[in-house]
């Protein structure tokens, strides 16, 4: 019986860690795929708004982007859970989002992308 709780906590200990670990610098190279909508480095609104200490903010809450109205209206709070989802695959993550991103495939550029906007502060 012991053996059975034991390897339930260490279960849940694995479930709760983060799949994967980012790297800023290779989440730079892949935020490339990114810049032609969002600036990371500045508070200038492009296609898409500025991404400037993206992680912490409510969703929708730049001055001065018109957002869809899903995203005006979702309610949540970018942290890396919400974060990894969105950029996984964003119309799906949020309907009626007028991002036109497909999203990133791999977990590994989920992870490496939301350290670089982490240390991009």
């Amino acid at each position: 019986m012991k053996n059975y709780f034991f390897a339930a906590m260490a279960g849940s200990f694995l479930l709760a860690a983060p799949a994967v670990a980012g790297d800023p610098a290779k989440g730079e190279k892949v935020f490339r795929k990114c810049k032609a909508c969002h600036y990371v480095d500045k508070e200038k609104n492009k296609t898409g708004p500025h991404l400037v200490n993206i992680i912490g903010r409510a969703a929708g809450a730049v001055e001065g982007y018109k957002y869809s109205k899903a995203m005006a209206e979702v309610g949540l709070v970018w942290d890396e859970e919400t974060m990894a989802g969105f950029l996984a695959k964003p119309k799906k993550y949020l309907k009626g989002t007028k991002m036109a991103f497909v999203g990133l495939r791999k977990e590994s550029d989920i992870a490496d992308v939301i350290a670089y906007l982490k240390a991009s502060k």
